[in-house]
């Protein structure tokens, strides 16, 4: 699909992002930078990172499926909660 507009590109993007198997590689290149062996402080503290990088993620694709073009299969019409 043709990108429509920016809000569809970051979609697109960040979606593709969390789904990645490249981004496995990626945090295991970060760990091994942060986390060094036999503390398991650092482990829990990368972890629980990693875990909120992820949701914020998440949560920024989640706040654009009712910008992206109606014809997405993603697209969702936002709801009066929001």
């Amino acid at each position: 699909m043709r990108a429509k507009t920016v809000i569809h590109v970051e979609y697109e993007l960040l979606k593709n992002i969390l789904q990645s198997k490249e981004i496995g590689m990626v945090i295991e290149r970060v760990k091994a930078n942060m986390v060094p062996p036999n503390d398991p402080a650092a482990e829990k503290r990368f972890n629980a990172g990693i875990t909120s990088a992820a949701q914020l993620i998440r949560n920024i694709v989640d706040r654009r499926t009712h910008r992206i073009p109606q014809n997405h299969p993603d697209f969702k019409v936002k709801s009066n909660d929001e």
